[in-house]
């Protein structure tokens, strides 16, 4: 995948500051217990790509740099910010002394070093490699054609280790918001000895996960719950004031809201009718999330998706205010285009206040007249059944039937939903042997290029095998395009051919809302990368 000009600003995110008091949920000092809705697919730095996985990696290894709660990179495993040479090209980075992974064992330079590489190598398949990209020579390794190749290009990478404690990277050109990224899990370090040992299975259990930050994995009960301890080998442990914390999987919002109201669980999210009875109490938090939920349809496994009218018509046909408040009803905003509205354009300027609305608007009767039209293109009397998959939340469930239900009603279409586990769902997109999929994105740094860029051609994140030549060659245009002004305006005519086509069917920009035990403090949510930060969270 080509590497983007991303322009960034600091990380968004909702700090929730409350008292001190005992933990609720189970009945013991420094534990605490939160309800989460996915399972991680797993746990390996190079190969996750959801941000349940973000999320924990990011409480059991730590970068170079870490986003505090007002978004803002502060050294983490390095000692302090990077000298970044005149031209901007060249960063040196110095280890805090004595570093150490969980075990014990020394963490040194070449640590750093082993876990671009890995990533980068072809054969690790690693889904978010093309972030490596900006490192000078890491797109001669990415795109490497045979493993020989890809050693060679080795050589001349970027990113080098200066003895044990010294990290000098050169770019490939200005990046700026460089610093920020070395915070995001891809940039982590990774142990050579424990990925070898564990080969395949690496980042699939307790004994087979490994890292460097606040705490470790000791308990994987999959599909259930994982269980995390103070890592004692932390550089920073004795600031670590949680002893422990267990995440239970819990899909059923119904399940999860009764779990925290007799002090089962500290932190949960809460949805649909259920938020009104929290709306004034403290416990209710909400996050304006950088994440757009839409429907992928795959128009290689499902031939009538490659006709534009047809798209057309399942996107006009639902209604999307009336989705967010059946569904969610939690302040969450229907969507007006793909880039979700909080999301900055490159140029200083909110995305959306530029582009405006580029959606498609509701509306079932062109929607039929669009149906009829491209089935007659196609020599069809009607749409063949088609299978439109999703997560097996409650959430997610309820919006495979609302979807459902309104293509039958404005269509007269029969599509059947397949709610699945989290992780099949996105296997089964990665793969892109879906038909039709409800899924979502949330913004990896804040610049339109995270939300657009998955929709070229050649995107390993492509799953509707979408193509326009017009559109790719914009995107490409864009790669670190010095002119801002240009470029904000080329991402908005991107975006407008992408609605156009009906490409996706975007449905809403998310909200998150939680139930958050009003006596734990320094807990913070995220709206870039990853959901929550725990680093500096206590229960006194």
């Amino acid at each position: 995948m080509s590497i983007r000009f991303h322009k960034i600003v600091s990380v968004a995110m909702v700090f929730i500051l409350v008292s001190t008091a005992l933990l609720g949920c189970a009945g013991k000092e420094k534990e605490l217990t939160i309800n989460y809705r996915a399972e991680p697919p797993v746990l390996d730095v190079s190969k996750a790509e959801a941000q349940a996985a973000f999320t924990l990696l990011n409480e059991l290894n730590e970068g170079l740099y870490r986003i505090d709660k007002e978004g803002n990179p502060v050294p983490g495993l390095a000692k302090d910010m990077p000298k970044v040479s005149e031209d901007k090209l060249t960063y040196t980075i110095e280890l805090r002394e004595g570093l150490k992974w969980a075990d014990g064992s020394a963490l040194t330079a070449n640590d750093f070093i082993y876990s671009f590489l890995r990533t980068l190598d072809p054969a690790t398949k690693a889904p978010y490699a093309f972030l490596l990209g900006w490192i000078k020579g890491g797109n001669d390794i990415l795109n490497a054609k045979t493993p020989e190749e890809a050693e060679a290009a080795k050589a001349n990478f970027g990113a080098k280790a200066v003895g044990d404690t010294t990290l000098e990277i050169t770019l490939e050109k200005p990046v700026a918001f460089f610093t920020q990224l070395l915070g995001f899990s891809t940039f982590f370090p990774q142990k050579q000895d424990m990925v070898e040992k564990a080969g395949e299975s690496y980042g699939g259990d307790p004994d087979k996960v490994i890292g460097a930050g606040p705490f470790k994995l000791e308990k994987w009960n999959h599909g259930q719950s994982l269980e995390f301890v103070k890592n004692e080998n932390y550089w920073d442990a004795e600031n670590i004031k949680l002893e422990n914390f267990k995440l239970n999987i819990v899909k059923d919002g119904g399940t999860a809201v009764n779990l925290y109201k007799t002090k089962a669980t500290d932190v949960t999210t809460v949805s649909g009718d259920r938020v009104t009875e929290w709306k004034g109490k403290p416990d209710l938090v909400s996050n304006v999330e950088q994440t757009t939920t839409y429907i992928h349809l795959n128009q290689k496994n499902f031939p009538p998706f490659a006709n534009k009218k047809i798209r057309q018509a399942l996107s006009m046909s639902i209604d999307l205010q009336k989705h967010v408040d059946v569904v969610l009803n939690n302040g969450t905003k229907p969507s007006n285009g793909f880039v979700p509205a909080t999301q900055q354009d490159g140029n200083n300027q909110e995305f959306r206040t530029v582009a405006g609305d580029t959606q498609l608007k509701y509306d079932p009767a062109q929607a039929k007249q669009l149906l009829a039209e491209g089935l007659k293109e196609l020599n069809l009397t009607s749409l063949p059944k088609f299978q439109l998959q999703g997560d097996d939340i409650e959430t997610g469930k309820k919006s495979l039937e609302f979807i459902v239900g309104q293509w039958k009603d404005n269509l007269g279409i029969e599509v059947e939903a397949v709610p699945l586990p989290h992780k099949n769902r996105v296997q089964n997109e990665l793969d892109k042997t879906i038909q039709a999929s409800l899924t979502l994105w949330g913004a990896d740094y804040n610049d339109p290029m995270t939300f657009l860029d998955l929709l070229t051609t050649d995107s390993p994140f492509n799953a509707s095998d979408y193509s326009n030549k017009e559109f790719d060659e914009l995107m490409k245009t864009s790669d670190f395009m010095p002119d801002t002004v240009t470029r904000s305006q080329n991402f908005v005519k991107a975006e407008k051919i992408l609605m156009d086509d009906a490409a996706i069917i975007p449905l809403y920009f998310r909200t998150s809302t939680y139930l958050v035990n009003p006596r734990l403090e320094g807990f913070f949510l995220q709206s870039l990368g990853y959901e929550f930060e725990l680093r500096w969270a206590s229960l006194k």
